[in-house]
């Protein structure tokens, strides 16, 4: 029971997080705690990064592992393709796709090699850090804000295992196929937004 309790926690954290779109508010961004908290109150980013997690847990070792380090660190290569100015298209419809795609993997329990797997969530850290990185000079401190920013996502990519791991243990996998839908559902959100 606690553990059907600390999945519908995480659930419910998805559903009543305020919606906000990947961009950074330029006018009240500050330091390492504007970049913590950007990723927990961006819905976009929030059900991105916890579906990484998610979709490892479905993966299993040693990508429930690698695909958390390998996301942060090429996010953190598409901040710097934002911040030295370098055009990229469809940044926003990337984004939206990252939930949608990587929900639908977890609700169909798509199982791809570790390397294609990388891969994908490759393209989706670039978008997502490519989003953040082109509004960084604008901060007052965007050192710190990045580093704030990646410590709040690896700190997602973990809840996502570890409500992936107690999700995967109800009703053989049930629930976490259920988490699955509702992050591809919101990733059609997402994605109506982005190409309104």
């Amino acid at each position: 029971m606690p553990r059907l309790t600390a999945a519908l926690v995480g659930m419910l954290t998805v559903l009543f997080t305020q919606t906000a779109s990947a961009h950074v508010d330029t006018d009240s961004v500050g330091g390492f705690a504007a970049g913590f908290l950007h990723p927990l109150t961006g819905l976009d980013h929030f059900t991105a990064m916890a579906a990484v997690g998610l979709w490892g847990v479905i993966l299993g070792r040693p990508a429930s592992w690698l695909l958390p380090v390998v996301f942060p660190m090429i996010m953190a290569l598409g901040s710097v393709v934002g911040i030295v100015g370098v055009t990229l298209p469809g940044i926003e419809i990337g984004i939206a796709l990252s939930a949608l795609v990587l929900g639908g993997f977890i609700a169909g329990r798509v199982r791809l090699p570790l390397w294609m797997a990388c891969a994908v969530i490759s393209v989706f850290a670039v978008c997502h850090g490519y989003a953040h990185g082109a509004e960084l000079p604008l901060a007052s401190d965007p050192f710190a804000f990045a580093m704030g920013f990646m410590v709040a996502t690896g700190s997602l990519h973990a809840a996502g295992i570890g409500v992936g791991i107690m999700a995967e243990r109800f009703r053989q996998g049930m629930l976490l196929r259920g988490l699955g839908i509702l992050t591809a559902l919101l990733g059609v959100y997402f994605l109506v937004e982005a190409l309104s």
